[in-house]
């Protein structure tokens, strides 16, 4: 029996990376879709260069291909990214191509997954947010991927489509302009001093690894048609990440407030509830955040 096939897109990402590792770890083949051309998994991937504002590209790809599943992953995801253009352009016209090219091309699709984001919700006034929580966006980003969510939403009829709310994850590999990745650089580094920005924030963080497993969960479910937060139902405040990490390498590093870096419109906490999800797909996480944090910092 042929193994499934999964097209990911954004697959030399982050979060693309660590989902074809666990994807070809359990038997999957998977064909990587990235806008630069880059080998996420050397020998063991097939890497495909196309960009998915290219719509007659997609749908080439896509009728030579005919995946089983596609894991849609390929965003711009940085909040303070300099081109609200880009951000639109990528996140909403980028989505609904590929969408609409499966439509054409892929007629015996068995789940398209679209990532989303746990920031669609701001600041969600009732604390775990549901899936039931409305839409409240606090900057572009958020706008967009709720623009997204709308545009999928009117494909259901059309394709068997799932859409994740991840709150915010990491894990190594990330990005050093992201938070977490961030500090855990200044520690490696031997810094006695970093500069960070809003200092009165709380954010619900997983592990890039356990993302990873939710993904394949739902992929492998029947669901369709829905959307699932992913979460650890917890608020971990900046403060108490830098407590973690001076306890766990023994070293204390001071922290200032550089203005340059206090976002307007920043959501002060942010928890979700996952429980819709592990009602599906069971149990997923594995890792708690010091686990996360102890595999950033000793990982070279």
């Amino acid at each position: 029996m042929n193994p499934k096939r999964i097209l990911v897109t954004g697959a030399s990402g982050f979060t693309g990376q660590h989902f074809l590792k666990s994807a070809v770890a359990l038997g999957y083949e998977c064909i990587a879709l990235s806008q630069r051309g880059k080998e996420p998994l050397a020998n063991t991937v097939k890497v495909i260069e196309c960009n998915l504002l290219d719509f007659a590209k997609i749908n080439q790809v896509l009728k030579e291909i005919q995946p089983d599943y596609v894991v849609h992953l390929a965003a711009i995801s940085f909040v303070s990214h300099g081109s609200t253009e880009d951000i639109y352009r990528t996140n909403v016209v980028g989505t609904v191509n590929l969408l609409d090219a499966i439509v054409a091309k892929c007629p015996n699709i068995q789940k398209v997954l679209v990532a989303s984001s746990g920031n669609i919700y701001g600041n969600a006034i009732n604390l775990p947010i549901t899936e039931q929580a409305g839409f409240k966006p606090e900057n572009d980003y958020a706008v967009s991927k709720c623009a997204m969510e709308l545009a999928v939403n009117i494909r259901f009829s059309l394709l068997p489509i799932v859409i994740t709310r991840p709150f915010n994850y990491t894990g190594v590999g990330q990005a050093e302009h992201f938070l977490v990745p961030k500090i855990v650089k200044a520690f490696k580094a031997g810094q006695t001093h970093i500069e960070l920005g809003n200092l009165d924030v709380a954010r619900d963080f997983s592990d890039v690894r356990d993302l990873v497993s939710a993904y394949i969960g739902l992929l492998e479910s029947d669901s369709h048609s829905e959307a699932f937060n992913i979460c650890s139902g917890q608020s971990i405040s900046l403060l108490s990440i830098i407590d973690s990490l001076n306890e766990l390498t023994d070293y204390q590093i001071s922290v200032t407030v550089n203005p340059n870096f206090v976002r307007a419109n920043e959501i002060k906490e942010l928890y979700g509830n996952d429980k819709k999800l592990t009602e599906l797909i069971g149990n997923y996480r594995r890792f708690c955040f010091d686990d996360t944090l102890a595999w950033m910092y000793t990982e070279n």
